[in-house]
This record gives structure tokens, sequence and C-alpha cells, in this order.
């Protein structure tokens, strides 16, 4: 007979990486807050020169560790690291920085990208493609595979990458941005077939549109008519989602692309 009863703290005893947990209003704090619910010490990686270049600007980092140090169970830990993951060795110093506080790493979400430095076709330059491929893909899959060195072959092992619906529909104007979420997306199925010989499971998620701190009045009534629920998404949204795939209930879930986007119609008329 299987037990049908939930666990009050799923990750109890567990130690989950987070990276881009650099702003309260962020998916990453959503997500390391939802981890830490659920029982994990959490890890913190974040880049605050990033936040301080974007408009709504860098968040005070002290009450971000606050932020998620409040929802921690019993006896779990909370840790964090500065990195520019776009820099040489900075993926597996992260990872390394969290083996030393904590001995070993059950659970990884690459939350992290690069907003800005993009453009259409035919304004791209070679600076702006690498950067991006840089933070947004190549520092993933090295986390990833740092991730997996250190697992060895403990059970229990789970990963997330975060896309952006490129394949749903297009991203105007983010052509660099596009490429490298991308090749997370195509890579994926590649890499879970791999880890599973060693009892992980890499998932990604495509958190939809996310209403982070950018969204405005202006842009809200423009695109109102593409979410049926009457609502642009919210940072716990995609989190809800990214939580429960790390925990034993979706043990049998693996190399998936996943959409969670509130029903996001992307070609539906205005007023429609």
């Amino acid at each position: 007979m299987v037990e049908q009863g939930r666990e009050s703290y799923p990750l109890a005893g567990r130690v989950a990486v987070v990276t881009g947990v650099s702003r309260r209003g962020g998916i990453g704090y959503a997500i390391a807050c939802r981890l830490a619910a659920y029982g994990a010490s959490v890890f913190l990686h974040h880049f605050a020169p990033h936040d301080r270049e974007q408009e709504w600007g860098a968040d005070d980092l002290d009450a971000v560790r606050q932020g998620v140090r409040s929802h921690l169970h019993a006896d779990a830990r909370l840790a964090d690291m500065h990195a520019d993951l776009a820099a040489k060795g900075a993926a597996q110093a992260v990872l390394d920085g969290a083996v030393r506080e904590f001995g070993h790493v059950d659970v990884l979400v690459c939350n992290h990208a690069l907003t800005g430095h993009d453009g259409p076709l035919g304004e791209l330059t070679e600076d702006e493609l690498d950067r991006h491929w840089a933070v947004d893909a190549r520092s993933c899959i090295l986390l990833l595979q740092a991730f997996a060195n250190q697992h060895g072959d403990r059970p229990g092992g789970a990963a997330v990458f975060l896309t952006s619906g490129q394949a749903l529909g297009p991203l105007p104007g983010e052509v660099a941005y596009g490429a490298a979420k991308a090749a997370l997306h195509g890579i994926t199925m590649t890499l879970a077939d791999q880890l599973a010989d060693h009892g992980i499971r890499l998932n990604t998620v495509n958190p939809g549109p996310v209403d982070t701190g950018y969204l405005t009045d202006r842009m809200w009534r423009t695109v109102e008519p593409m979410f049926p629920f009457g609502r642009y998404g919210e940072p716990d949204d995609p989190a809800r989602l990214i939580a429960w795939l790390v925990t034993d209930e979706a043990r049998w879930i693996t190399g998936q692309i996943l959409n969670t986007e509130g029903g996001f119609g992307r070609w539906r008329p205005r007023g429609a």
C-alpha cells in the first residue's frame, strides 16, 4: 500500500543552493523562502552590481537574508556568497562555498540571469552575445557540473534551470538573452539523461511573465487581455512549482520543460 500522507517539511535535512537571490521582489528570493519553509538549509548566491545597473536598483542584502532566514525550520541554516557568474571559475566557487558551509548540496536552482545588454538582430555585438551566453547558459551548465561532481551517487538530488518561454513566442529585442535561454531548454534532456545514472533529476521551468518590479500600469493595460485570470504572474507562482519539483513528491519527473504562465495567451487579440 502506498502511503498517502504528506510531510510538513519535505526538504528537512537537505541543502539547497539558489542563485540570483539579491532582491526581495525577485523570483530567486521567493524560491529561497519556499525551500526554507519546506525545511531546507539554503545557500544564497547574489550579485548586487547587476541590480544597481537596473532601474529598480539594488536591495538591502541584510533584509534579503533576514527574509529568507525567517522561513527556516528547526536547525536549518542560511549562508550566502557574492559572485559574478560571468567570471571564469565562479560557478565552481559557488558550489565549493556551499559544500564548505554545509558539507554537501542536495538541491540546485539556477535562477540567475542577465538583464539588458541586448538588442534585436542588426544591433547585436559579439560582447553582448558572449556575455549572455556566459551568464545565462554557461554558468548554469558549470554549476550543474559542479553540483553533480560533489553529489556522487547519493539519492534525492534535484536541479532546476529557469528558461524564458522563448519556444512559445518571440522575445522582441532580446536575441542574446533568448538564445542563451534556448540553450538551457535544448540541453535539458541530454543533461537529465546523464544525471539519472547518479540519482539526480533535472527539470527546466519557464516562469512566464512575472512582475519583479518592472511592470507599470501602462504595460499592464496593454497585456491584461492576455491573462485569463486577470492578473500578472507573481514571484511565488513559479516558486511553488520549483519547490515541489525538488521534493520527493516529484521523484518521477525529470528531463521536462514546464511552463507556469497562468494561461498567458501571447496571440490573444486585445479585448477578446
